[in-house]
């Protein structure tokens, strides 16, 4: 199984399957925690607020990654995901469908949004 990144443009997908089986996670926002300063610098932003990583383009552009690191693999030293410890309980996970899929049909329908209820970076609106 390859955890990879694969980055077009404006967007940050994590594919989460073998080459070319089209699996993946689309990231649409991170609260940041670390780093922030470097963001401000990628974004032109003089301070932070919460349109800084809210929206798939947004995130991209303040991780400062671009088409270059496309089939990265997130676990090498480059680029990785870092598990901090934290859990969510159950009742804080907000579930909906995606977003800007409509082309998918009956697919567009079902629940593979999930977000952390209340968080003001949290991108589109929450069904």
């Amino acid at each position: 199984m390859c955890i990879c990144a694969t980055a077009y443009t404006t967007l940050f997908n994590i594919v989460t399957n073998k080459k070319d089986v089209p699996h993946a996670i689309l990231i649409r926002a991170l609260e940041p925690v670390a780093g922030i300063e470097d963001m401000l610098i990628r974004t032109g932003k003089a301070k932070p607020d919460h349109s800084l990583t809210r929206g798939p383009g947004n995130v991209s552009k303040a991780l400062g990654i671009s088409t270059v690191h496309t089939g990265y693999d997130l676990g090498g030293e480059d680029i990785y995901i870092l598990d901090d410890g934290k859990k969510l309980a159950e009742n804080e996970i907000g579930v909906s469908p995606r977003i800007g899929v409509d082309y998918a049909g009956e697919d567009a329908l079902l629940p593979y949004r999930f977000y952390v209820k209340g968080n003001p970076y949290v991108s589109g609106k929450v069904k």
